[in-house]
């Protein structure tokens, strides 16, 4: 859980409070900030409050966006703090098109995995 800068909070476009998350999935807050000390969610400090939140892009109705714990655990393994994994994850690349987020996002995660796996290369 980290402090987020500008640029990160330009790039990434709706963000979640852990509550809200744990209504959509259906779960307590308790096991949301489990998946977030798990790493397979990222949640930073924003706002007036510095209140922990989400990337929206994170959840797909009532789950996690699919294949995106196995791309934060390829990032982490790379070396990437959370806020590099957040600018990796919503910078456009021409690649793919589109955000490696909004990919995830469309059932593209083999993709975003290969160039997550490429970085370390």
């Amino acid at each position: 859980m980290t402090e987020i800068d500008a640029k990160i909070d330009a790039l990434v476009p709706d963000w979640l409070h852990l509550p809200d998350i744990a209504e959509m999935l259906d779960v307590e807050v308790t096991r949301v900030r489990q998946l977030v000390k798990d790493g397979q969610l990222i949640a930073v400090r924003r706002g007036e409050n510095r209140a922990l939140q989400v990337p929206a892009a994170f959840i797909d109705g009532d789950k996690v966006v699919k294949g995106l714990a196995g791309t934060l655990t390829l990032l982490r393994d790379d070396g990437y703090n959370d806020e590099e994994m957040l600018d990796w994850l919503f910078t456009p690349d021409p690649s793919l098109p589109g955000t490696p987020a909004q990919a995830l996002s469309e059932n593209r995660g083999t993709e975003v995995k290969r160039r997550a796996q490429a970085l370390a290369v």
